[in-house]
Formats: structure tokens, sequence, C-alpha cells
């Protein structure tokens, strides 16, 4: 069309640097300065929703990182309780969310800024996957760190990008600055026959053997009801979720199902993961378990036995729900 003019990649990207520079000076404005959403508004000349929107962006572009120092009184004596209970080395409790749907990204933020404390040169960190897990990268920093790697504990996910296990473990990966891992395969697969061939022949076990060198496993559990991660996505059918059900799973973790006790149930299933074997878990030095949730006591506690799990990142009512089971487990115990 005469006299319109065409975009050029010059333009494209002064636009961009535009919009990107206005939405910096309201981040400013309201996390810096302290001025209310309003007040930015009328002091730019634009509309709320405006403002809004682009705080909203500056977090989630990672332009702007929330980091809380200070402690909760009650959230300390509950780590305190959780760390003689269950055997840990550490422990850190996240205050209960007025929004119960919130505690995956309360607990998430609180793993994000734990693991970025803990990291140091030449470390090397194995990741799960799930919700939770996924919410840590909103709070995971950059350090100037060298040789740090991150290993993939579990195969992909082809149906769900979003929760994807190759993809999360490229995503932290990328934002810390480290060599990526990846256990590149399906997580589960037809046959204990395909997974050995896999892991033997197709280059899998160079991958699995970093577990000897791991600082640090970040690892979650998943429950047994319909609409948990494992089961909402498709990947393993009603009738492998009840007869798993019926040989006594309560959870599982990266794919692999465990009873209350925390040992791994006779089913198939389990044969077909491609996920770091279980028993080399154990042998990490920090065995960091991440979940919440009143629906995941269950999981919780046969998971902190399964993995021997040292660190436990989780909420306050959960934690409390936690220690309540504990006690009553052993007045009953003979």
């Amino acid at each position: 069309m005469a006299g319109k003019k065409e975009k050029t990649p010059l333009r494209e990207d002064r636009t961009v640097g535009r919009i990107a520079r206005n939405r910096m000076r309201i981040a400013w404005l309201y996390y810096v300065e302290g001025l209310t959403q309003s007040e930015i508004a009328d002091t730019l000349g634009i509309g709320r929703v405006t403002v809004v929107r682009n705080i909203n962006e500056a977090l989630q572009q990672r332009e702007v990182r929330i980091w809380i120092t200070g402690e909760v009184a009650e959230c300390l004596q509950l780590e305190k309780e959780l760390k003689s209970a269950f055997s840990l080395s550490d422990a850190v409790v996240v205050p209960e969310p007025s929004n119960l749907a919130a505690i995956p990204k309360a607990i998430g933020a609180a793993a994000g800024m734990y693991v970025t404390e803990q990291m140091t040169d030449d470390f090397c960190l194995g990741v799960g996957w799930g919700v939770t897990l996924g919410e840590s990268l909103q709070t995971l920093t950059r350090r100037e760190l060298k040789g740090v790697e991150v290993v993939s504990l579990l195969g992909g996910i082809v149906q769900a990008k979003r929760f994807n296990p190759a993809e999360f473990a490229w995503q932290f990966a990328n934002i810390v600055g480290a060599d990526c891992y990846l256990l590149a395969a399906p997580a589960v697969v037809d046959s204990a026959k395909t997974r050995e061939a896999l892991i033997e022949r197709c280059g899998l076990k160079e991958v699995i053997n970093r577990s000897s060198t791991m600082d640090m496993a970040l690892i979650s559990v998943g429950t047994m009801a319909a609409q948990s991660t494992s089961f909402r996505l498709g990947f393993l059918n009603e009738e492998e979720r009840v007869s798993l059900i019926k040989k006594g799973a309560v959870g599982d973790m990266l794919f692999n199902f465990f009873d209350a006790n925390g040992a791994l149930v006779k089913h198939p299933i389990n044969e077909r993961v491609v996920s770091m074997p279980i028993e080399r878990l154990r042998k990490v030095p920090k065995r960091v378990m991440i979940s919440g949730g009143a629906e995941k006591v269950d999981a919780l506690l046969g998971g902190l036995k399964l993995a021997s799990c040292n660190v436990l990142i989780t909420n306050e009512a959960t934690a409390q729900q936690l220690l309540v089971r504990h006690r009553k487990a052993k007045v009953s115990a003979p």
C-alpha cells in the first residue's frame, strides 16, 4: 500500500528496547521508590491496568527478583521439629498461603532460594520434575560459578512441554549457567528389555553414572489421585493407576511407585521407568524433598523413607500434619 512504511529489524529492535525500558521504569517506581500502582499511572500518564501488566511481566521476565530473608517464628519451630523427627540435616518451612492453590508456588520459591545459596564451583545437581519444582525457577538466581552441571533424573514426556523433565532441566541449567545432561529417552518405555537396551547401548549409562559426582538431588513426590500430574497428563492410564493402588502404592518419585513404608511396589511399571535408579539417589550427599499439600502427606512420608531424604522443603500445614503422623506412629509402634 502506498505510503505505508514497512517494519525493519532495526525499528523492531528499537520498539522492543523501548517497551523493556518502560517496563523497568514502572518496576523501579513500584519496588524501589515505593509508589502505588495508581501513583505510577498518574506519574507516567498511563492506565493502572498497564502498570499491573508491566509489573507482572517484569517478574515473569526475571527482571525483578524478590528475595525474602526474614524468618517466621512458627516456621522456625516446625523446622526444628521436622529435623528431629525425620533425622534431617536441614528443613525449610514456608508460611501457609491464604490460597491453597498457591502452595506449589510458595514451596517452589523457597526451593529456588535454597538451591541458589547451596551451589558452589564444580557443583553437580540432579533435578526431578513436577509443578512445585517448576516453580523454583522463579527465584533461582545465576551466580558466577564454574563447572556447574545439571542432570535430569527422569526421561522425557513428549506430550506436555510445560511439565517435561527435560525442558525443566534445560531451563534450570540455562538460568544458573550450567552444562546440562539429559536422559534422552521416554520416561516410561514399553518393556524392561527396552529400558535396559537404552541404558546399555544408547548412551544413557553415562548420564546415570553422573550420580556418583552429584552433590545434591532435587526430588518431589506425586500422589495416586487421578488428578495427580503423572496421571492427569495421560501418560499412565486409569487401569494402571488402579492396579498400582492395589499393590499398595501411595505415591511416585520419578515415576517409581512406592508404598507407605517407602518400598518400591512390585509392578511392571517400575521396571519400565527410565530414571535415575533410587538406590543411586540414596548415595547423593544432599537429597532434597520439595513437596507439600494435605493430599501429599502419605506420599511424603513414604518418599522421605524411599530416598532417605535429609532435606525437606514444605509448607506450614503439611509440616504440622507430618509431625502429627510421626507422633502417632511412635505411639502405635510395638
